[in-house]
């Protein structure tokens, strides 16, 4: 007998009978070694042949001196801003930030005072 050795409970006089599964078992085992054997050796040639070609990139012409589009968005910009400068010049705030503040205080007090009227009421 060949594999395993036998535990004591079971009958030693008795041979085992050959599964008829484990036929195929080695049969997909074997097939499986060679698709992956295969598969590996197109990645390894496919890697191989991308290091020996040449980058297929064409050379770009040098940008003339007019033709820098930075330029180009940076004059555009420029007269955007001047434009607005133009037709927007800030007013002056006619109330000081101590004002300000003291009006935000103010409602947030009446706000408090209602929602305390409305809960007595």
């Amino acid at each position: 007998m060949r594999g395993r050795k036998p535990r004591n409970c079971t009958d030693t006089t008795k041979p085992l009978a050959p599964s008829p599964v484990s036929g195929t078992i080695g049969a997909m085992r074997r097939l499986l070694t060679w698709l992956l054997v295969t598969v590996g050796i197109g990645a390894l040639v496919r890697r191989l042949k991308r290091r020996r070609e040449p980058a297929l990139v064409e050379p770009t012409r040098p940008p003339a001196a007019g033709d820098d589009p930075a330029d180009e968005l940076r004059r555009k910009l420029a007269e955007s801003r001047g434009e607005d400068e133009a037709l927007e010049t800030p007013e002056p705030p006619e109330e000081t930030v101590a004002d300000r503040r003291a009006d935000v205080h103010e409602q947030g007090r009446a706000a408090l005072d209602e929602m305390r009227d409305s809960d007595e009421s």
